[in-house]
């Protein structure tokens, strides 16, 4: 056996990453992210970075430091968004079996106590749980899918265990 043939052998039988996936919106905000750090906030940085740099002693310049940390983590930014949005899968059609919760469903909730919820399954980069976006990775995510209008599950929470009703499930455009 050549050595090549071991280094594919090897490739195939090493562990792939699993998939992000992201709503069509989810992408769009990260994208819009990247952009706004690439064209707007980096060169309005780099642009105070060099004043300070100009005004001389740069070891006990606070501008110059700062401008500089600052310059590292919008880098840092840039670099995490290019990376993912290369490896994010958009999920932007509704799955066939429209009354089951997958990624991208609009869920209504009802918890024992007559208490609603609305949740959307969302990808673990665009979750915002006071929009109502929840991770598809999260407890809440992962308890949901699967589910149809009509399904009663119990959910343990950190102030404890809730009853939870699915009242609708919805996919939008």
């Amino acid at each position: 056996m050549a050595d090549g043939d071991e280094e594919d052998d090897e490739r195939e039988a090493a562990p792939r990453p699993h998939k992000r996936y992201a709503t069509r919106e989810g992408y769009q905000r990260l994208a819009a992210e990247l952009e706004q750090l690439w064209r707007v906030e980096r060169p309005k940085v780099t642009r105070e970075v060099s004043e300070a740099a100009a005004l001389g002693d740069r070891s006990e310049n606070a501008e110059y430091i700062f401008g500089k940390k600052r310059l590292r983590e919008i880098d840092r930014r840039i670099r995490f968004l290019s990376k993912r949005l290369d490896d994010l899968v958009v999920v932007s059609e509704p799955p066939e079996q429209a009354g089951r919760v997958y990624f991208g469903a609009w869920v209504d909730l009802e918890s024992e106590d007559g208490e609603a919820l609305s949740v959307r399954i969302v990808g673990p980069d665009e979750f915002d749980a006071a929009a109502g976006r929840i991770s598809i990775d999260s407890p809440l995510g992962r308890a949901l899918i699967g589910k149809e209008e009509g399904d009663e599950f119990r959910f343990q929470r950190p102030k404890g265990a809730v009853s939870y009703t699915v009242l609708r499930v919805r996919y939008e455009p």
